[in-house]
């Protein structure tokens, strides 16, 4: 409606405006034409000189000039005037003789008049000029009339086509405004401007009020719209809205996802010291809308929760080693071998120490070299030998520990379980850092993987074992694999030099170029809950690879 009221009015307007200037310029149209009359009959040769020799009469010779100029020029009147301004010609024959009704001093100065006047015949379109004679001398002066009723009645039989016109023009204005409302309902879904407006207010609200970061693309790459937490997640600015994604933001792995260069599911990125997890979903318009989650802020729990995890898995491994432990030390009390006892003893602590020392002498990551030392207890309970390789450090630097856990836990229980029931079972660790990528390498003396299966190892699934009644197998490589892959690396087993299996993991854009905030009371072993008075330094052993299970003494 307020189209089509637009439209009404501006078509009345542009009339109105159409139909001011033409009665203007029929006016003056109808004045030169009286003029023109009027020179006309002034250039007529003798009427000088009828006027100077003959008397104002009915039939007299200025008289009969006059009607016939009128009725052939089809002016309303010719009216001649001598000096005195008394008319010598009129179409009522008793106005003769008799002074015009009009001031005629300024086409009897010698000048020529244009008007829209009113006198005894009505409203008329007059055009005065002075009559001369042959010597140029002013003696009367021409009035001619152009009936006013006739330019009306022009305007007015325009008006019927200049309506048709605007009535067209309305119909059109019409029918566009009528298409644009409903292709306006279609693309608002039948949506009241009322409620347009309530659905943006409360899109602001939620967008803004959600704890995800919400990130819109165009399709050209351009940021659309981005919520609050989304701004805190990536660093950005609210003036990055409508900058190029890639100039927004810089160039690596998160660019990468965010722009739909790496495809999948809870995908991993990582922004400053934040590890995000990305979802992108295309638009019709070519473009995309990403959420972004904070995952750091469940680093706290998840290390809570692991390391509880590798505590009881230790405890339980190591139930049936301090049984026996305890029944050795009792047998020896009560053989009244003393010294025995106190060696024996001293040795098995000695042990456990020398194994934590020797873990996080090169894991610095705590989380890292408590899941290590559960795992050599494990390893040592089954009869297998785990060992560190010289090439192993890790800094304290992870972003996502809980990731690189989730990775060496499962290559480690793989080695294990490939190892199971056999006699000499090795199992070797590599964990090491090159720039910002964590490396990790296990390598066992099982049967290894034959070449034509290896590209399904990491399918999830498929196993060599089969399934407890309690689980599902052929799960752990497969989360491996996935982890590997959202942080942009990947997993691949070769075949270990003697027999057995190699397991390597890239983990890109792993560690922080931050260092770490210095630990409070640096000799406490958070490990063996003891103050140790020693660096863990002075019992390297060497540049061999690190037995810390303590198998075959």
């Amino acid at each position: 409606m307020v189209q089509l009221a637009i439209a009404t009015g501006v078509t009345a307007l542009a009339t109105g405006l159409f139909l001011a200037p033409l009665s203007s310029e029929l006016d003056d149209q109808a004045m030169h034409r009286a003029l023109a009359i009027a020179q006309t009959t002034a250039a007529e040769p003798r009427l000088d000189d009828a006027l100077e020799a003959s008397r104002p009469t009915r039939n007299g010779p200025v008289q009969n000039e006059a009607e016939r100029i009128r009725a052939a020029t089809g002016a309303e009147y010719v009216v001649i005037m001598d000096k005195r301004g008394v008319r010598w010609s009129h179409t009522d024959p008793d106005e003769i003789g008799h002074h015009v009704s009009t001031d005629p001093s300024v086409a009897l100065s010698g000048r020529e008049v244009m008007q829209i006047d009113e006198g005894t015949l009505g409203r008329s379109a007059r055009g005065k000029v002075p009559l001369r004679d042959e010597t140029g001398k002013v003696v009367g002066a021409v009035s001619v009339g152009i009936a006013y009723e006739s330019v009306q009645q022009r305007l007015l039989s325009t008006v019927p086509e200049l309506l048709a016109y605007a009535g067209g023009a309305l119909a059109v204005g019409a029918l566009a405004a009528y298409l644009v409302s409903r292709r306006l309902q279609r693309r608002t879904h039948d949506l009241a401007f009322s409620d347009i407006s309530a659905l943006l207010t409360e899109r602001e609200a939620m967008l803004h009020g959600i704890r995800e970061g919400f990130l819109a693309l165009d399709g050209h790459g351009r940021i659309r719209l981005m919520n609050d937490e989304a701004q805190r997640l990536l660093d950005l600015r609210a003036k990055d809205a409508g900058r190029p994604l890639a100039d927004a933001l810089p160039p690596g792995r998160t660019t990468d996802v965010l722009a739909g260069r790496v495809s999948g599911s809870d995908l991993l990125a990582v922004s400053g010291q934040r590890v995000l997890v990305a979802n992108r979903m295309p638009t019709d318009d070519g473009g995309a809308v990403v959420t972004l989650r904070d995952r750091t802020e469940l680093e706290r729990l998840g290390r809570e929760l692991d390391g509880t995890r590798g505590l009881i898995d230790a405890l339980r491994a190591q139930d049936h080693e301090h049984a026996n432990r305890l029944h050795t030390l009792l047998g020896l009390l009560e053989l009244g071998l003393h010294e025995e006892a106190v060696e024996f003893v001293t040795q098995a602590v000695g042990v456990h120490r020398a194994t934590a020392e020797q873990v996080t002498e090169r894991i610095h990551d705590p989380l890292l070299a408590a899941l290590l030392v559960g795992k050599a207890t494990v390893a040592t309970e089954r009869g297998a030998s785990l060992s560190i390789s010289p090439d192993t450090h890790l800094p304290d630097r992870l972003i996502d520990p809980h990731s690189l856990v989730t990775v060496l836990g499962n290559l480690v229980d793989n080695a294990l379980d490939a190892t199971t029931g056999k006699r000499d079972a090795r199992l070797e660790v590599t964990v090491r850092v090159e720039g910002r990528t964590a490396v990790v390498r296990v390598c066992d003396n099982g049967p290894g993987v034959p070449e034509c299966r290896r590209a399904e190892i990491f399918t999830e699934g498929w196993t060599t074992k089969e399934p407890p009644a309690h689980g599902q197998r052929g799960i752990g490589l497969a989360l491996v694999r996935r982890l590997a892959e959202r942080y942009g690396g990947g997993a691949e087993v070769g075949e270990r030099a003697g027999g057995g299996a190699v397991f390597t993991v890239t983990l890109p854009d792993a560690l922080t170029d931050e260092l770490p905030a210095p630990r409070e009371e640096p000799g406490h072993d958070a490990l063996t809950g003891t103050h140790s008075t020693a660096s863990p330094r002075d019992t390297e052993g060497g540049r061999h690879s690190e037995d810390v299970t303590g198998a075959g003494r």
